[in-house]
């Protein structure tokens, strides 16, 4: 086929996971999340920043430097491309998109033909998300009578912005419901497993009981912003009161850290691992860590943004340190 891979739109409003999908197709497909191209279409409003994109003709500014879209395809070929917000770009890059849509290549400003035929074009706006604010499960199919209705409405609210023949190049619209309560529950144990990973480089590991988990998601609910405020709740009350207790050597190598919730906010319990050679546990209920951590020293997590500030400002001068990876206490 001439044409590129795919080409989709994500409909959906902000922090519903648009732009996650994409970094997972890219590592999917790719092997590599780094194989995403971002492009944030509200750079492009203007009629002259289409040049910025695709590459500036003969004998204007820019012209050596190529288009920054064509430049990054013709060097790493094998791409997720991501049009962000597409509606807020100028209609002449609709126009300039329908060559690449169609028949999977680009002739830039240097003439230089350029190949998008091993790409996926991702296209993502929160047209008429306004319509899908009652909430909903995550997914991309209606399930009742008035999510059908809210999605023709997206769906109108596409077709009154987009070219017919802009739309008619495009494989499949995707649109994305808000998420739910359950669906950022979820999220918690996504987004833990990072810092999950980074403690067990100091041979600390922490587990995150089923309490916790839920006091930590209804913290980082929003039905407005989805999941991003998730990321603000993670930091403030887990990354910022853990860091300290690792700077002040609450926490030994080989201690598992059971991070509870309790009326004041969430607890940090120190158990100290009895095995002769440490190994992080990657799964298990709240009853097997008791069993096999006995509990040791017991902390209120009731550390505030001020404090924690305090806390840096009066560590200034120190060694440089790592919050989130510097070696506890041995």
């Amino acid at each position: 086929t001439k044409r590129p891979i795919g080409s989709f739109i994500f409909l959906g409003s902000s922090g519903v996971g648009k732009t996650e999908l994409a970094k997972a197709l890219a590592e999917f497909m790719f092997d590599d999340e780094d194989n995403l191209v971002r492009v944030d279409m509200s750079e492009y409003r203007e009629k002259h920043t289409v040049s910025r994109l695709f590459g500036a003709p003969p004998g204007y500014v820019g012209y050596e430097a190529g288009g920054q879209l064509t430049e990054a395809v013709r060097r790493r070929p094998y791409r997720v491309i991501l049009f962000d917000e597409i509606e807020k770009a100028h209609p002449d890059v609709w126009s300039a998109l329908l060559q690449v849509l169609e028949d999977g290549r680009m002739t830039d400003g240097q003439g230089h033909i350029v190949d998008f035929r091993n790409t996926v074009l991702i296209m993502t706006s929160n047209l008429g998300t306004e319509f899908a604010r009652r909430g909903g499960a995550l997914g991309f199919l209606p399930h009742d009578d008035d999510a059908v209705a809210d999605h023709q409405q997206i769906e109108r609210a596409m077709r009154d912005t987009f070219r017919p023949e802009f739309l008619n190049r495009i494989d499949e619209v995707i649109i994305f419901e808000p998420l739910t309560l359950e669906d950022v529950e979820q999220m918690v144990d996504l987004q833990l497993r990072e810092l999950a990973e980074r403690m067990d480089e100091s041979s600390l590991a922490i587990h995150l009981t089923e309490s916790a988990r839920n006091w930590l998601a209804r913290q980082g609910y929003d039905p407005q912003f989805g999941a991003r405020p998730l990321r603000r709740a993670i930091q403030r009350h887990i990354e910022n009161p853990l860091s300290i207790h690792l700077l002040k050597g609450d926490f030994h190598a080989g201690d598992l850290v059971v991070i509870d919730a309790s009326e004041g906010g969430l607890t940090f319990t120190r158990h100290a691992d009895q095995s002769s050679d440490f190994s992080a546990p990657a799964s298990g209920t709240d009853e097997y860590y008791a069993e096999k951590y006995p509990q040791g020293d017991h902390y209120q997590a009731s550390y505030e943004e001020e404090d924690f500030a305090d806390f840096l400002s009066r560590t200034e001068g120190d060694d440089e340190i790592d919050l989130y990876t510097a070696p506890p206490q041995v």
